[in-house]
């Protein structure tokens, strides 16, 4: 207030006006009492010391300590220091009571534990597709590709059907928490088949690491994709009738071997997965 008069040369009582404080706030100075440093020192320490803690736990502990203080006091000065306690996380539920990570329960055989996930690209045009792919993790063959614009969970139950026609059914079906994989008409359908669900851990993909290891060299093939697939293509298993099968056999020309199994150090036949 004595800046604002000094340099705009007008009275306190017309500052105090324009800026609304009272003008008596301008004769009394704030006291401070003897003990006040050694109190923010205290509840500073205590506000470490318990971080969950709010002002008026802090209190209680003060007033065990001796200190003569009340809650109005404290909380003046745990706003002046800018303390604040940290909110609560809350805790990520899962679906259901069961662990399907790959490290707990590894495949044991052909069409024991299938995986599939979505991998998202563009097109050189900037419009964006989605790759899904279904891999067995035991053989560590990919046995479907289906490229479209768009795949919902009635697409996936179409790829799926197809898939199980062609292949049979496996014992389990790894995959995250996308809403495509978590829909009632999927799970109910799934559960009708006899297939048992495993769903990983929601924000951590290493537990599908099958499935993630072959999307990463099948991110080198998306452009091939995006160049042959148009809005509309339908889900078929590589090889199958129609554009997705079109669309799956373009992606194998030349490399079928990587496109049929995750790359590796060895190859041959049937591969145990590393213990």
């Amino acid at each position: 207030m004595v800046r604002v008069c000094e340099e705009l040369g007008v009275s306190e009582r017309r500052a105090c006006r324009v800026l609304g404080p009272a003008r008596s706030s301008q004769r009394h100075g704030p006291v401070f009492r003897e003990d006040e440093d050694a109190l923010t020192r205290a509840i500073l320490h205590l506000a470490r010391q318990y971080g969950r803690y709010g002002y008026r736990r802090i209190t209680a502990l003060l007033l065990r300590a001796g200190w003569p203080v009340n809650h109005k006091r404290v909380e003046r000065i745990w706003r002046q220091e800018g303390l604040k306690v940290p909110q609560k996380q809350p805790q990520r539920g899962r679906l259901w009571l069961q662990d399907g990570s790959c490290v707990r329960l590894r495949p044991c055989g052909p069409n024991h534990v299938w995986a599939y996930d979505f991998v998202l690209a563009r097109t050189q045009e900037g419009r964006a597709f989605r790759l899904l792919t279904v891999i067995d993790e035991y053989t560590r063959e990919c046995l479907a590709i289906g490229v479209a614009r768009q795949i919902r969970s009635d697409d996936v139950l179409d790829l799926l059907a197809k898939l199980f026609a062609l292949r049979g059914t496996p014992e389990h079906l790894r995959s995250d928490n996308g809403p495509e994989f978590c829909a009632q008409a999927v799970r109910n359908w799934l559960g009708r088949v006899g297939v048992k669900t495993l769903f990983i851990e929601p924000g951590s993909p290493w537990e599908n690491g099958y499935n993630e290891s072959f999307n990463l060299p099948a991110a080198g093939r998306r452009q091939a994709a995006g160049r042959a697939a148009e809005p509309g293509d339908l889900l078929h298993p590589p090889g199958g009738e129609g554009a997705g099968g079109a669309v799956a056999a373009d992606l194998q020309q030349g490399s079928a071997s990587q496109c049929s199994r995750v790359p590796s150090s060895s190859s041959g036949g049937h591969r145990n997965p590393p213990r």
